[in-house]
């Protein structure tokens, strides 16, 4: 009886999905069926009557195929768990620039708003992914459209079938009926393997797009290296140079009153030597800020959790093994870390946190997780995208999860080999 109960239910869940699939995959279809009908009613012996059905239905297939492929990706990524990457080029951003035109990075335009549309114009036309698209949508009617058309065209039957008194039909709606209930529960599966096989990126576009993403993480690179060279010259220009010259002038001062003024010449010296305390301090703060000595003695995990016993959240630091990794995986890990931990409480307000660093078969995996508010998210610009884009060099990733409300976990996982 339970076997009854799930045959039944996978079959009506089966069927259900395979209508969905024929509806969704039938879209073009069907744009391009009501352009042969329009161009039937308005036939009138001119053949050049079809080029408006045309031009409509090439039209509608266009702003179709996209939003079609979207919809399978959902439906296999829901239905099954496989998730297939639309790979869609993004839009760069858009410049005023001094004369007041606004450049998209194709050509230049009065307003922003001009330059947004014609730039997404210019990136879906020259994106391989729309062409994947279209071909798609040409496929997916006459393969996965034609085997999930049977459960529907089953019940068709047999309904067509009893509705009649004679054996012949009776027996048709038997067996479309039979054809139902037994192709329902698999008929949908065919639906995933075209998928994945025509709508997953083609090696020349997971190869262009690599090529964007490492260019892209240069750039990035390169950024962050002068602007942590000019924090660098800055820091030292403002703090240490400036205390040291002072320091300079006090003992040149000191010198002189040696001979005339023992006591003054102490009191310049006193000052001299506390400031060339504070010179020392400001000096370690500034190596510190660029790689802090625990980690480049005792590793991340020791430098970790000297991090936490600093931070102002009652942190909890847990790792399963000692290791040792190059030394730029561990600064970026470490300063990785100490962005969250730092944002837990600045935006989320919490009062405790948890490190976790393991080790598995791809690489290291570092989560942290706080008790704070949520609501957080990778936007363009934020510290979350920069930590992203940090590990990506590295061919890292970051996985946030945030629900409003709380809590906030974040892992990132980097591919590495320990020392």
């Amino acid at each position: 009886m339970r076997q009854l109960v799930s045959w039944s239910t996978s079959a009506c869940v089966g069927f259900v999905r395979a209508c969905v699939v024929v509806v969704v995959s039938m879209l073009v279809p069907a744009v391009w069926a009501a352009a042969a009908g329009l161009w039937i009613w308005w036939w009138d012996g001119d053949p050049w009557s079809g080029i408006v059905p045309f031009l409509w239905a090439c039209i509608g297939t266009l702003a179709l195929c996209r939003p079609v492929c979207r919809m399978i990706r959902s439906l296999v990524a829901k239905w099954t768990g496989t998730v297939i990457p639309a790979g869609y080029r993004q839009a760069g951003p858009v410049t005023q620039m001094a004369t007041g035109y606004w450049w998209n990075g194709y050509s230049y335009e009065r307003t922003s708003r001009d330059a947004r549309m014609d730039q997404q114009w210019r990136t879906r036309w020259k994106d391989p992914a729309t062409w994947r698209d279209l071909r798609f949508t040409a496929i997916a009617p006459i393969t996965a459209g034609v085997i999930c058309v049977i459960p529907p065209a089953g019940v068709a039957a047999a309904a067509l079938g009893f509705g009649q008194s004679t054996p012949a039909a009776r027996l048709a709606g038997v067996l479309g009926l039979a054809v139902a209930i037994g192709g329902a529960p698999y008929a949908w599966r065919s639906l995933e393997p075209v998928a994945v096989r025509f709508l997953r990126a083609s090696p020349a576009m997971a190869l262009a797009d690599r090529v964007d993403e490492l260019t892209a993480q240069r750039a990035d690179t390169t950024v962050a290296q002068a602007a942590e060279i000019r924090r660098i010259e800055r820091d030292l220009h403002d703090g240490a140079q400036a205390r040291l010259v002072a320091l300079g002038l006090s003992l040149a001062t000191a010198e002189k009153l040696m001979e005339t003024d023992l006591d003054q010449a102490r009191a310049l010296l006193r000052n001299a030597r506390a400031g060339a305390a504070t010179s020392l301090t400001e000096l370690r703060e500034l190596v510190r800020g660029i790689n802090p000595p625990v980690l480049n003695e005792r590793g991340l995990i020791d430098a970790v959790r000297a991090l936490a016993l600093d931070s102002p959240l009652e942190t909890a630091v847990t790792a399963d093994v000692q290791l040792r990794l190059d030394p730029p995986i561990e600064s970026a890990m470490y300063f990785g870390v100490a962005e969250l931990l730092t944002n837990a409480v600045k935006h989320a307000h919490a009062t405790r946190a948890r490190i976790s660093i393991v080790r598995d078969d791809t690489g290291i995996v570092v989560d942290v997780e706080d008790d704070g508010r949520g609501g957080a998210g990778v936007r363009p610009g934020g510290g979350l995208d920069g930590l992203r884009r940090r590990l990506a060099v590295f061919d890292g990733t970051v996985e946030v999860t945030s629900p409003a409300g709380g809590p906030t976990r974040v892992r990132m996982m980097l591919p590495c080999e320990s020392l």
